[in-house]
């Protein structure tokens, strides 16, 4: 028995020594890792299954080489190391792969269509993030779910309330000042155990709160030390939160050729739905990264409501747009104009907005 494990091994080992492929498609696996080789005319040379040990041990010994994945929980990390033993790595969006799987589908599949995908010249591909990006964007992950469970506590309360004929006013700040006054006044028509219970969700929504404001401190310092961020704060709009975000989420920004590109990136250009010469345009995109678009968007409300135009080369322009269009179409226009901004930022060192234009400052 021994003797035939031995065996299986040494013909596992021959099958799985990389061959002269021009490049590799993994699909990632929590344990399991599909890898499908295609050599120069991108025809299929070598499929192969590995587990999380062995495949770096594969890599390791391959020649350097392209190796694309899609972006997913994993991809990150398994870049990092790849690009640490010499190959190009080019990490692709899911919903790009997919028109090149072709009839079935199985991991297999996937990774010859991950192979093709990143081969193509036109192809849009996912930066590999540093460590202390991913850091920073799991902090802002978890302070917005943070945000979300409170949100959800205040509606609970507020609806519990409503059972009593108690309301209370809308908006987070209001709600927070009300309620201590509403469980401590005795004379309302709350029962001892409705009291009690909204006692007790009120003390989970203090704990959080506490929590949410650690971690805005955390993000407000990490923003104090990083001149990046400090720059993209000069932007009209642009705080400590939405600073950060930009980093984690843009890095330098180099892998947009043009400040529209990062507009579009962000969901803040118009969709497209033209054909046979006619051209329409409808609402904007809301592709990319939700959370970043919804502070770009809210940063620019703050803006059109309370920037002083006198001042800010902003000013007439922001006056121009709302002469002729909704005070939304206005917000999100200046979202796309702040969001070109950042990328003149991000890119060339240094930069900083100017609110007056320097030749007649």
């Amino acid at each position: 028995m021994h003797i035939r494990r031995t065996e299986k091994e040494v013909i596992m080992s021959i099958r799985n020594q990389p061959r002269d492929a021009a490049v590799f498609g993994i699909d990632i696996g929590k344990t399991v890792f599909h890898v499908v080789g295609l050599d120069a005319a991108h025809a299929p040379i070598q499929k192969a299954t590995f587990r999380r040990e062995t495949l770096l041990q594969f890599f390791e010994r391959a020649s350097p080489v392209l190796v694309g994945m899609e972006a997913c929980p994993g991809s990150q990390w398994l870049a990092r190391k790849l690009l640490g033993m010499g190959h190009t790595v080019r990490i692709v969006p899911a919903q790009f792969v997919k028109p090149f799987v072709k009839s079935n589908k199985n991991d297999i599949i996937d990774a010859e269509a991950i192979a093709e995908a990143v081969t193509r010249p036109t192809m849009r591909f996912v930066e590999i993030r540093t460590p202390e990006q991913i850091d920073l964007q799991a902090l802002h992950r978890v302070r917005d779910r943070m945000i979300a469970h409170r949100t959800r506590l205040i509606s609970q309360m507020r609806a519990f309330c409503l059972e009593y004929g108690i309301a209370i006013h809308q908006g987070a700040g209001k709600f927070k000042a009300e309620i201590p006054r509403v469980l401590a006044d005795e004379t309302n028509e709350l029962t001892p155990s409705m009291r009690r219970i909204l006692t007790e969700v009120h003390g989970e929504m203090m704990e959080l709160e506490q929590r949410i404001t650690a971690m805005n401190h955390e993000i407000e310092a990490i923003a104090a030390r990083s001149d990046t961020a400090r720059r993209l704060m000069t932007v009209p709009g642009i705080e400590p939160l939405a600073s950060t975000a930009l980093l984690a989420a843009a890095g330098s920004g180099r892998q947009f050729r043009r400040a529209r590109d990062l507009a579009a990136w962000l969901g803040l250009v118009p969709r497209e739905h033209s054909t046979g010469g006619k051209t329409k345009l409808l609402g904007i995109s809301k592709r990319g990264n939700k959370y970043l678009r919804r502070m770009i968007v809210h940063g620019a409300r703050s803006c059109v409501t309370h920037l002083d135009r006198s001042r800010d080369r902003l000013g007439p322009w922001l006056d121009g747009l709302e002469s002729r269009m909704h005070k939304n179409k206005v917000t999100v226009a200046l979202a796309a104009k702040i969001a070109r901004v950042v990328w003149v930022i991000l890119t060339k060192p240094g930069a900083t907005y100017e609110r007056r234009v320097p030749a007649f400052g």
